[in-house]
């Protein structure tokens, strides 16, 4: 009974403590996301990339959450002229 109760205790504590970091974390981790498909996409998109060989083997990857990436960057429609999501 105790240790169900203490167990319910430090689960208490340990939301209390992560609930304000866990927004800012999944903000951190969106921005970064969002630079890495950026630095993967940049050649379709453009922009000049001197690794853009090794890029290329991730874009199945990064084109999965394509159509959510460009309308968080505000973007309407697919920036890409041969690649239309929407």
């Amino acid at each position: 009974m105790v240790r169900l109760w203490w167990q319910g205790l430090v689960r208490f504590y340990d939301e209390m403590y992560q609930a304000p970091y866990r927004r800012i974390s999944r903000r951190a981790q969106r921005r970064q996301d969002d630079l890495f498909r950026l630095m993967v996409m940049s050649e379709s998109l453009g922009i000049p990339n001197p690794v853009s060989f090794y890029t290329l083997e991730l874009m199945p990857f990064v084109l999965e959450d394509f159509h959510e990436w460009h309308q968080r960057m505000g973007m309407e429609h697919s920036p890409l002229e041969g690649f239309r999501c929407c």
